[in-house]
């Protein structure tokens, strides 16, 4: 659902295939695509510590990938593009 729709955009956005971000986020080279593709389908949901290392692979906060509020999420990617001055500026 809400999840798997999030999770594949912002896959999709980085450029990377489901191997590649499995791979990226520790997990083994057998599991790494049917764990994302498993994920991106909704028939299963990372834990906490996948959520968190999945953001951290995609580059973008956790809370991005499960936030029902459209324009918090709008505002969470933007603060991923941001760059540290622009983040520091806006605080």
């Amino acid at each position: 659902a809400l999840l798997a729709r999030r999770l594949r955009e912002a896959r999709e956005r980085i450029g990377v295939s489901q191997r590649e971000l499995g791979l990226l986020m520790g997990l083994g080279a057998s599991v790494a695509a049917p764990r994302i593709n498993q994920y991106e389908r909704g028939s299963a949901e990372p834990s906490v510590e996948d959520l968190q290392r999945l953001a951290e692979a995609l580059g973008v906060p956790a809370a991005a990938l499960v936030t029902e509020d459209p324009a918090l999420h709008r505002l969470l990617m933007a603060w991923a593009d941001a760059s540290s001055s622009a983040r520091a500026e806006a605080i």
